[in-house]
């Protein structure tokens, strides 16, 4: 069987020019849903908006770096670890917030300021903690990636859409809620099928080698779940601030991580693997947590 590491999914010019344009797509209706109202909580509750930012851009990070130290995984694995760690939290991060009888207000606002950091704070962290160590710091090297290149790309793709959604929700609020639910519905479905068809067409090695990183990632995501609840209780922060915090650090946008390993690592094997796992698992526990906490009541605010 060829080695995990060996294994790139190669996609055509006119591939990557189709992901370059979803991914332009998908920030820019995200962004339609980004209000200047969303960032209140930054000043209405700022420890636990501030204990939510160490957590999920400082601390998820930094102790993925420990766990890759420790069990030594394949190094696309590895970096698909730190990758997924770097990415802002997922869109379904609010929904189990609020199946968990956490602080909506705090989760939107985490979500919001994440997302809108994430050209900027992502490659950094991918950047910094992957060369920290030294396998992960030869793919980065192979990647042969211009980090003028890089910038270009992340303004471009990346920021460039997101203040487009974001003033066109400030100034036509109208137009924008009319194109918000199709947009967001139609740009997720070409990227899910995008992905579908990238699995599809190498699904026996999928089949094959993930089994290689599950249990990587189920202890991944248990890890990021109890730095966000741990940072949390440290912090002295209500049950409600601590379960929104909890959430918004175990449940990453993979999604996103998936696009940049396709658009800036070429597909590699490990790197996409991982990812596309993270994205099933962190769904998987995230509602499994958000169903046993809206069981117990948390204290009003």
């Amino acid at each position: 069987m060829t080695d995990l590491d060996d294994i790139v999914l190669n996609f055509s010019p006119a591939s990557m020019t189709l992901l370059n344009v979803i991914l332009c797509v998908v920030m820019f209706s995200i962004a339609l849903d980004l209000k200047a109202h969303d960032f209140k909580e930054v000043t209405r509750n700022p420890k636990a908006f501030f204990v939510g930012v160490v957590s999920q851009f400082i601390a998820l990070p930094a102790l993925t770096f420990v766990l890759v130290l420790l069990l030594e995984p394949r190094p696309s694995i590895a970096l698909g670890l730190i990758l997924v760690a770097a990415c802002p939290g997922g869109n379904i991060s609010n929904f189990l917030t609020h199946r968990a009888k956490g602080n909506l207000a705090l989760s939107v606002s985490m979500t919001a300021f994440s997302t809108a950091i994430c050209p900027i704070a992502t490659p950094l962290n991918i950047a910094f903690w992957g060369s920290m160590y030294a396998p992960t710091r030869e793919i980065l090297r192979a990647t042969e990636i211009d980090p003028m290149s890089v910038l270009y790309t992340v303004l471009l793709l990346l920021v460039l859409p997101m203040i487009l959604g974001m003033l066109l929700n400030a100034r036509r609020p109208d137009i924008a809620a009319r194109l918000r639910k199709p947009l967001q519905i139609v740009s997720m479905v070409i990227f899910i099928a995008f992905i579908v068809a990238a699995l599809a067409a190498n699904w026996n090695f999928f089949l094959g080698y993930v089994g290689h990183v599950a249990a990587l990632v189920v202890l991944h995501n248990a890890m990021a779940l109890s730095i966000g609840f741990v940072l949390a209780t440290l912090a002295g922060l209500r049950a409600a601030d601590r379960r929104a915090i909890t959430i918004e650090t175990g449940i990453q946008n993979s999604g996103l991580g998936l696009i940049l390993i396709f658009a800036f690592f070429g597909g590699l094997g490990g790197m996409t693997v991982a990812a596309a796992f993270w994205g099933i698992w962190h769904a998987v526990s995230g509602l499994t947590l958000a169903s046993l906490w809206a069981r117990r009541q948390v204290a009003p605010a």
